[in-house]
């Protein structure tokens, strides 16, 4: 093995050194001129798995190649820190990093630092992450970089991503597999067409080519979805192979395939009954009547009293922890959460099942692509009356019978026993059920206007905000709610405000008294007041058709904002404006004025009927903006008697 792997590093070397004087050849003038607002520019990502029979199991070994040219003096700044990850699914076997200066010389890279890869949402991980600089980086210098690993589980095999977040000349991945394995594999994205593919087959092995020239650098916009959802890439898997008897091995062909390997990571869980969880079982679901007071009880015990931490350490991202075990400890994963659900529940006498699931983070779909990457997460399925209820332990706020917001609308993968599943889909709940209503009376000031504010939450908008209210400390409480019942100008002051909480985290009231100083104009008896206190979407117009990328909302929804204006005592109308009512495939608005007696009565309108707005609707938004933006500017105007 490590003769091989000597042979693999030196033909990698050679491969670099042979690149790089291609790159020489091209000049920095060329490049600046095909590349003249970037500082850098990838000449080559190309990216290889080598997919072989080792005593009839898969095995895959994948390599990686880069150069990365530096176009202008200052690049050392933005450039010169590098780095590559590992971890115990994708073990490190060798690396080679190098800068080729613009004269010539070759400098090599001597000093790696290797640390733990930890995001902030993850309490233990096991990916680590090899650092580096570039030594000399100048115009016209290219850094290389050459790294090996060794996957321990062909079952996770990583999509490959083409685009980057500088531009790449030659994006590449070659997957050779031997002629008993059969790839499957998928495009996704956007601009898959650009992705050119060959398959050569030689006498013992197929080399899979895929392809795509002078890809752009990413855009980054702060309202599109993950990356995953645009970016072109391929995702690739094995589907069967061979054995040295000529029997044919399913691997990832279908939903069975992946079940079966879902199943293996949970079948010896929970052997045993834990008597002080079934106690505790007993003491909240004994003194009510019906399944669903029991598991509404168990899911709001589990929410208060488990506390959520993210693991990702080897097979313990895969495998949940015994119920009883979290129940010691007070503390764990989203497995672990269903774990201690599921145990729960079925004590109770209510069938309950792990749930694979992809949060909305993730666009693929197990009716699609059924591989490990669909799901990153795992929630606990009950069922009810013939209905699935979608539990997700780890939203402390989440209501029961309505599903956490980072899964709705995805599909969910039950585990009904160890032969059985089903694949369905989690309800998007109806914009009716996410209700934002904020109301605001309003009186005339010499200084300007003030009144007071109620604010009525209901479905996802409740829970957000009693999320917010979980970490928001004491102290900083004035600034918070000011930020959230601000209006008109950044004049705007928070005199007192009120919470009123409900028993579950449906529904909400926040109440405010405000003033706002400045606001309105008077010129001698008449005075001029524009009543749209909220301007929403203001610099919202999306730049199309330059703009592709989607455009995520967090769910279905609809917001109602009413002013009600108190004319002073002996003043009379002389302008109201008209409003209007727009309603096209990309949103809904509606503006519109009343006078009820001595009361002008403002009531805006806005819904949404999409989670994902997609490109084929940015210029229905634009026109619906356009049509908003023009309301705005109405004033009306009243003077005396």
């Amino acid at each position: 093995m490590k003769n091989k792997i000597g042979h693999i590093f030196c033909l990698a070397l050679l491969a670099l050194f042979s690149q790089t004087q291609i790159v020489a050849a091209q000049s920095l003038d060329d490049l600046r001129k095909q590349y003249p607002d970037e500082k850098a520019v990838f000449l080559n990502r190309v990216f290889s798995y080598d997919i072989t029979l080792k005593e009839d199991k898969p095995c895959v070994e994948s390599h990686e190649t880069q150069q990365l040219a530096f176009l202008t003096q200052n690049a050392a700044a933005y450039m010169s820190g590098y780095s590559f990850s590992h971890s115990s699914f994708h073990q490190l076997v060798s690396y080679n990093a190098f800068t080729r200066s613009a004269d010539g010389k070759t400098l090599r890279v001597s000093n790696f630092k290797t640390s733990t890869s930890k995001q902030s949402f993850v309490f233990y991980d096991d990916v680590k992450e090899t650092s580096f600089n570039f030594p000399a980086v100048e115009a016209g210098a290219v850094g290389s970089l050459d790294v090996t690993w060794h996957n321990t589980d062909p079952h996770l095999l990583s999509p490959y991503y083409f685009t980057s977040y500088i531009p790449v000349a030659n994006s590449e991945l070659q997957v050779t597999v031997a002629n008993d394995i059969v790839l499957k594999y998928y495009k996704l994205g956007l601009d898959t067409g650009q992705i050119k593919v060959t398959v050569n087959k030689g006498r013992k092995s197929t080399l899979y080519t895929f392809v795509y020239k002078h890809c752009p650098a990413d855009q980054h916009y702060d309202d599109a979805p993950s990356y995953a959802w645009y970016s072109p890439h391929v995702v690739f898997c094995i589907e069967k192979y061979k054995d040295k008897s000529g029997n044919t091995i399913s691997y990832m062909a279908n939903a069975d395939d992946l079940y079966n390997l879902n199943f293996s990571y949970v079948k010896s869980g929970n052997a045993m009954i834990d008597p002080s969880l079934k106690h505790l079982t007993d003491s909240i679901t004994t003194q009510v009547k019906t399944p669903e007071e029991k598991a509404r009880n168990i899911y709001k015990w589990v929410q208060h009293n488990i506390k959520y931490v993210a693991f990702e350490d080897g097979m313990g991202g895969f495998v949940p922890r015994d119920a009883a075990l979290v129940y010691n400890r007070r503390f764990g994963d989203c497995k672990d959460m269903s774990s201690i659900l599921k145990q729960m529940m079925n004590l109770a006498g209510i069938p309950a099942y792990y749930t694979w699931i992809g949060t909305r983070h993730l666009p693929y779909k197990f009716s699609q692509t059924p591989l490990p990457l669909v799901s990153n997460h795992m929630i606990c399925t009950i069922q009810l009356d013939g209905r699935y209820i979608y539990l997700d332990g780890t939203d402390p706020t989440c209501v029961f019978g309505m599903p956490s917001s980072h899964i709705q609308g995805k599909e969910a993968m039950i585990g009904i026993n160890d032969k059985t599943y089903k694949v369905e889909t989690v309800p998007v709940p109806d914009k009716e059920r996410n209700l934002f209503a904020d109301t605001t009376w309003v009186q005339v000031t010499p200084d300007g206007i003030n009144g007071q504010i109620k604010q009525e939450l209901r479905g996802y908008f409740a829970s957000e905000a009693y999320g917010k209210l979980m970490y928001w400390r004491e102290k900083d409480m004035n600034e918070h709610m000011k930020n959230e019942f601000s209006r008109g100008t950044n004049r705007f002051k928070l005199d007192t405000f009120f919470i009123d909480r409900t028993a579950n985290n449906n529904q909400i009231v926040l109440k405010a008294n405000f003033s706002l100083p400045g606001y309105g104009k008077k010129i001698d008896d008449e005075y001029y007041l524009n009543l749209n206190l909220f301007r929403f979407f203001e610099n919202q117009k999306i730049d199309f058709p330059k703009r592709a990328t989607p455009i995520e909302q967090d769910f279905k929804f609809i917001k109602k904002y009413v002013t009600i204006l108190e004319l002073p005592k002996g003043y009379k109308i002389n302008y109201l404006p008209k409003g209007n009512t727009f309603r096209n495939s990309a949103c809904g608005i509606s503006i519109n004025y009343e006078q009820k007696g001595n009361k002008i009565i403002l009531t805006q309108e806005y819904d949404n009927n999409d989670l994902l707005l997609t490109a084929d609707k940015f210029d229905a938004w634009n026109k619906a903006l356009d049509n908003l933006f023009a309301m705005y500017k109405e004033t009306l105007s009243f003077s005396k008697l």
